[in-house]
Parts: structure tokens; C-alpha cells; sequence
């Protein structure tokens, strides 16, 4: 009896799991970095670079900043998806993280607006756009590698290690903003919040010394000795594959539920409305992120048994309620019942969504375009995530209390990620080789023909 012969990408023994805990550990320094600007922004930012004698609108100029990263993600999309594309996944890889880990080490080293005025928000600016720009390759590359080194029948659950390692990074980032917000105010606004920026150096050496042992994938590396790179992926993407490029724009706007809940909810909750301290709010994020830790690989195993299509479906739909949710119980002050509500919303709900879109977004292109094609849909989308912070501050009124346009805000941007994963084929049987061709797109009307 013969033995069948393994898959033409298949990956050799151990490479899934180191690709996958390389990816973890990477995201997880890289995004750190990423996330310590939303929690300054939304606490520290509007007092140390804007004008204090207008609180409200210092608020929403800070706010602002943290959307300009977002704005900036897709020009970084572009050109990094390219290289990716042309190059390989794990240059990109280390050189998101060293420009992130630059980039925010500067943020740490600003002068203020009472050393230098209008100077200070600029070059705050200035290094936010760098920082945009690294986290556009990130994640994408990251999500190219795992879902290219992964065995077949568990890519979902593989590609969801980046993910786990962004809210890692997240949950790691509120961990350090705990005892630097309990800080006397004195010195948390003059030195305390520069310390989590300058940890960065330490994150980007650490990250560097992980990511530059990995292995180019093997499906990357027969692709360029076979049919060979794509010299203009863009090209290639608008030609052939624009319709999925427009499904992961319209799938990446669940993001705008991530944003509101770390940025705006923390400002809402911590203002004289509300009257919660900054500490105990970041807990609630804290909490959520554990739990967060254990549900996305949950998810997205279940999505390799049951498809990408209704756990996506799940996060986004369920999203829209529980954000409703948890926005309400901010509003009523009772710390208790936040804390309930907000690990229910981002950390189980939302989970569903953020641990399956690497693997349904992914397998929706073939390797020659992977990574642009998913860089590219994805920082388009996040960055009106990115915004949606500063739409909501304006939503919230004069004083920043209207809680509940702010909820249906954030539900009308969980429709366009539904109306994506209904249209979208299911891909979760689909043979490596097949991803994103012809073939699969043709027999999308027959599941049986692609799940064989």
C-alpha cells in the first residue's frame, strides 16, 4: 500500500507551530507598542500636548491622533504588501517591528505643549503616521505565515495565534497603564506615561531576535520557483480579485467595535459625567483581553470544524448587541455591571470575529497576492476603525454623554462586515493550492465540489 504524498506546500514538521508562536509573540510586542498610544491618548494626551483650557475639545483632538495611524495604514498596505508579495513574508515581519518599536520610543522622548507649543502635537502626529504604518504589514504578513505553514483542516486555528498575540499586546499594554495612571497626577503628566513608550526598545530587540529565526513559507517559496512573484500585485488584485478585496474593506469595519471599546468607552467611563477611575476602567479592558486570550483560538477551531462564515457571523452580529450593552451599563456608573458586560462584549463576543478573519480573509487569495490582498483590504477598513473614535466623540454631543448614538453608531458599522461574510464562499475545506483561484470561485454554488 503506498503512502499518499504530502501536500505540495505542506510545511515540515514543528515549522506550524513555531510559525504560529513566532507570530504570536511578534504581534504581541508589536501591538503593545500599538495600544499604549490609545490608552495615553484617551488619558494622558488631551492635558500634555492639546489645550487644556478647552477639555472637550482637547479630548477630541487626541482622539484624532490616535484615528491618524489608521489613516496612514493603508499607504503603508500598498507599499508593504508589495514588498511581501515580491520579497517574502518574513522580511516584512521584522521590519514592522523594528519601525513600530522606533517610532514609539520617540513618542516617549516628545517635548510637551508647555516646552515647545503647536510643535508637540505635530511631531506626535509624525510618529503615530510611522507607527501606522508599521502595523500595516504586520498583521498581514503574520496571517501569511501562519496560514501558509499551518496543516491542512486547522489554518483557522493557526492564523488565529496572530490575532491572540494583538490582544496579548493590548492586555499588556493596559497591565503597564495600571500603575502609571495611579501615578500622583504631578508625576504622571510630567515623566510617568514617557516609561511604557520607552519599554519599546526592550519589545523591538526581544521581537527582532524571535522573528529573524523563521523560515520562509514553503507555499511562497515554490511559488517563486515555479510561476515565479508577481511584479505589480496591486495590478493583479484589482484585476482578478477586486471583488474579495472589497468584501475584507467592508469585513475589517468590526474592527471600528475594538476601537470604541479601548478609546472612547475608556474616555466616556473616566469623564465627569460618568466619574469612574482611570484604574479600575483599565481592568475592565485588562479582564476582557484574558478572556479574549482563551476565546479567539476557541473560535476559530470551531470555525475549522463549522466554517468561517457563521462564527465571523456570530462576532458581528453579536457585537452590535452586547456593545449596546456595555455602553448602557458605563452609563449607569455600576462598575460591576461594566466589568460583566465588557468582558462578555470584547472578550467573548467580539472574539468570534477577530480569531477568524486571518484565516477567512487569507484563504480568500491565492499566495502570489496574499499578503497585499489582505494588508490592503484590511488597513482600508481599519482605518475608518480608526476615525470611528473621533466620529463618536462628535456623536456623543457637546458634553459627551450620548452613549446610546454612539451604540447604534457602532452597530451600523457591524452591517457592512455581515453583508461581507454572507456574500463571501466558505473556504474553511478548501485544498491550500486552491485558495483564491478560478476554481474555487466557479464552484462556490457546489460546496461539494470544494469540500471534497
Amino acid at each position: 500500500m503506498s503512502v499518499p504524498a504530502p501536500p505540495r506546500d505542506a510545511s515540515p514538521p514543528g515549522q506550524p507551530k513555531k510559525a504560529a508562536t513566532a507570530a504570536w509573540i511578534g504581534s504581541a510586542l508589536e501591538y503593545y507598542d500599538f495600544f499604549i498610544y490609545g490608552s495615553a491618548a484617551a488619558l494622558i494626551f488631551p492635558e500634555v500636548f492639546f489645550d487644556e483650557s478647552d477639555p472637550a475639545t482637547a479630548t477630541l483632538l487626541s482622539l484624532a491622533t490616535f484615528g491618524v495611524a489608521y489613516a496612514a495604514r493603508p499607504l503603508g498596505a500598498l507599499f508593504l504588501g508589495h514588498i511581501g508579495d515580491r520579497l517574502g513574508r518574513k522580511k516584512i515581519m521584522v521590519f514592522t517591528l523594528m519601525l513600530m518599536g522606533l517610532s514609539t520610543f520617540l513618542i516617549g522622548c516628545l517635548p510637551t505643549r508647555d516646552q515647545v507649543g503647536t510643535l508637540a502635537p505635530v511631531l506626535l502626529v509624525l510618529c503615530r503616521v510611522l507607527q501606522g504604518v508599521s502595523a500595516a504589514g504586520e498583521q498581514a504578513s503574520a496571517n501569511s505565515m501562519t496560514l501558509e505553514h499551518a496543516p491542512p483542516h486547522r489554518r483557522g486555528f493557526f492564523t488565529s495565534f496572530t490575532l491572540s498575540g494583538t490582544q496579548g499586546g493590548q492586555l499588556l499594554a493596559t497591565l503597564v497603564f495600571i500603575p502609571v495612571a495611579a501615578l500622583p497626577e504631578e508625576h504622571l503628566l510630567s515623566w510617568g506615561w514617557r516609561v511604557p513608550f520607552w519599554l519599546s526598545v526592550a519589545v523591538a530587540v526581544v521581537g527582532y531576535v524571535i522573528r529573524r529565526k523563521l523560515d520562509e513559507t514553503p507555499a511562497f517559496a515554490q511559488q517563486t520557483a515555479t510561476e515565479g512573484v508577481v511584479k505589480l500585485p496591486l495590478v493583479v488584485l484589482v484585476r482578478e480579485h477586486w471583488a474579495d478585496v472589497l468584501r475584507v474593506v467592508a469585513g475589517a469595519l468590526i474592527a471600528s467595535v475594538s476601537t470604541i471599546f479601548t478609546v472612547w468607552a475608556l474616555a466616556y467611563a473616566t469623564s465627569d459625567t460618568v466619574g469612574m477611575s482611570r484604574s479600575s476602567m483599565l481592568w475592565v479592558g485588562a479582564l476582557a483581553n484574558v478572556v479574549a486570550l482563551a476565546a479567539i483560538p476557541l473560535w476559530a477551531a470551531l470555525s475549522d470544524r463549522v466554517g468561517r462564515r457563521p462564527v465571523f457571523l456570530i462576532g458581528a452580529v453579536g457585537s452590535a448587541v452586547t456593545m449596546f450593552l456595555y455602553l448602557w451599563a458605563i452609563s449607569t456608573g455600576n462598575y460591576a455591571l461594566t466589568l460583566l458586560l465588557g468582558v462578555l462584549a470584547f472578550g467573548v463576543v467580539y472574539s468570534a470575529a477577530n480569531g477568524v478573519w486571518p484565516s477567512f480573509y487569507g484563504e480568500m487569495f491565492p499566495t502570489r497576492v496574499r499578503l497585499s490582498g489582505v494588508a490592503i483590504g484590511t488597513q482600508i477598513g481599519f482605518a475608518v476603525a480608526g476615525f470611528a473614535v473621533t466620529f463618536a466623540a462628535r456623536i456623543a454631543g457637546p458634553d459627551g454623554d450620548d452613549w446610546s448614538a454612539v451604540a447604534l453608531f457602532t452597530a451600523a458599522l457591524c452591517v457592512p462586515p455581515v453583508i461581507a461574510a454572507l456574500s463571501a464562499r466558505e473556504t474553511h475545506r478548501v485544498p491550500a493550492e486552491r485558495l483564491g483561484t478560478r476554481a474555487v470561485r466557479e464552484d462556490a454554488a457546489q460546496p461539494e465540489k470544494v469540500t471534497a
